[in-house]
């Protein structure tokens, strides 16, 4: 070993270990029950036994380990938008992709091209900008990576001014927030205006943060550190407390996370434990279930006032392949055109052709963009894919390039079209349309949703 390092061989990395040991010590605190004058015995750790701990230390360990269960917040409620509750349908082992036979494949394509006959398939093009980004549009200190997330995060906030959803007296809640960035230009956007709050959702710890940097006393910033697919909305103190109408935000909301946010949204945030309170709750409870049962959409007009609504939905959506037929919201949906858990699995993989199928599958075709988005937010996660799965050699000779792509992007609009079926049905007025050009991403479609002119709420402040 070293001098001054630990005399501990790790045969996994075939050198000695590299920590500094106490002194007059051999080895350091992980490997010293190596040490032969010391009597002290070290275990494995209950909670993780990648470390380990002195047997006599280890209650009071294990009152500070790192991987001990944190206290659940009081807005956890598990799998309030999980989705399906009944696992029988999934199939248990499902082939892959690559493993298919090339009339299996013919197959799935015939299925989806039917499903997808009278479709919406051209979206709109609505590339908007907002004034607020002006300036850091200008700024010649910007890269290239940054330019191309400020243009997007520009042109959602176009969509959502042109929506009315810019305004005093809402709560922005961005789901799978990171660093924060799309709320920070919504609240440069609102700088003159008053009572608007801001919930910053992500499962992860995350560096880097600019929420914490908004020192404005007429805004708020608070980061809820939870799952999606544990957040029961009614529950957060600051919705609570002011009651403001809710607008749902991300760019680039990864895969299953777009369904599990549109269900924390338009269902359990009306609905949330509703009958797991007290007493009041079941007078709430008729009211909510009149509302959010599906599949007819809210009509209850004295509904609005018992809970707080939900003035707008947001969304740039990304990486249908990671899309996740238990959370899936339109399940309905696919089950009426004749469809079923089998081909969603394989329609979420085929969708990754659509910005995978026209690359060489080198990794020199994928690294500079790879490299340049790693840098900022780690938008275009379908770069990823395994080659497996975006060339397989099933395909070869059998589809060009052109066609994976075109079936890709099909692929990819069925799915949406069954969130926006979901929407429709719970009341909202849906729609898809392109934010931006995939020159600057290629995952550049924005789903919008407004409740039905019935339903919208009045902003509160």
């Amino acid at each position: 070993p070293e001098p001054g390092r630990c005399a501990h061989f790790v045969l996994r990395k075939r050198r000695f270990c590299r920590m500094i040991p106490a002194p007059g010590r051999r080895f350091c605190g992980e490997h010293g029950h190596e040490e032969e004058q010391n009597d002290r015995k070290r275990i494995p750790c209950p909670l993780d036994p990648k470390h380990t701990v002195y047997e006599d230390q280890l209650q009071k360990h294990l009152k500070k380990c790192n991987s001990r269960e944190k206290p659940k917040p009081v807005y956890f409620v598990q799998d309030i938008n999980a989705g399906l509750k009944d696992v029988a349908e999934i199939p248990e082992k499902q082939v892959p992709l690559s493993s298919l036979s090339v009339e299996e494949l013919q197959n799935l394509i015939i299925k989806l091209k039917k499903a997808s006959n009278g479709l919406e398939l051209h979206l709109k093009e609505q590339i908007l900008s907002h004034q607020a980004l002006q300036e850091a549009l200008n700024d010649p200190k910007n890269g290239e990576s940054a330019f191309k997330h400020l243009k997007q995060q520009a042109s959602i906030l176009g969509n959502m001014e042109k929506l009315h959803l810019l305004g005093p007296g809402r709560c922005f809640v961005e789901f799978g927030a990171g660093r924060g960035k799309l709320s920070h230009w919504v609240d440069v956007a609102l700088q003159n205006v008053e009572s608007v709050q801001f919930l910053l959702v992500e499962r992860a710890t995350t560096r880097f943060k600019v929420d914490g940097k908004h020192k404005r006393r007429d805004s708020a910033f608070e980061r809820l550190q939870v799952d999606i697919q544990h957040l029961c909305l009614n529950k957060v103190p600051i919705l609570e407390n002011k009651k403001l109408p809710v607008v749902g935000i991300g760019k680039h909301l990864c895969g299953a996370a777009t369904d599990l946010a549109l269900r924390c949204l338009v269902e359990s945030y009306t609905s949330c434990c509703d009958g797991e309170e007290e007493e009041p709750a079941p007078k709430r409870s008729r009211a909510a279930q009149t509302e959010v049962a599906p599949p007819r959409p809210a009509g209850n007009e004295s509904t609005t006032e018992d809970h707080k609504p939900v003035a707008g939905i947001v969304i740039a959506l990304c990486c249908h392949h990671k899309c996740d037929w238990t959370h899936y919201v339109g399940r309905e949906f696919f089950k009426s055109v004749g469809l079923g858990p089998v081909e969603f699995h394989y329609f979420q993989r085929m969708s990754s052709w659509a910005t995978c199928g026209m690359r060489e599958t080198t990794s020199k075709a994928s690294t500079s963009e790879d490299s340049e988005d790693q840098t900022d937010d780690t938008e275009e996660h379908e770069q990823t894919l395994s080659r497996t799965e975006s060339g397989s050699d099933t395909l070869q000779g059998i589809l060009s390039v052109e066609e994976r792509k075109e079936i890709g992007c099909l692929c990819k609009r069925l799915i949406d079209h069954g969130r926006i079926e979901y929407l429709q049905q719970q009341g909202y007025k849906a729609a898809l349309q392109y934010y931006t050009e995939s020159a600057v991403s290629l995952e550049n479609v924005l789903l919008t949703a407004v409740p039905s002119p019935s339903l919208i709420p009045e902003p509160t402040i």
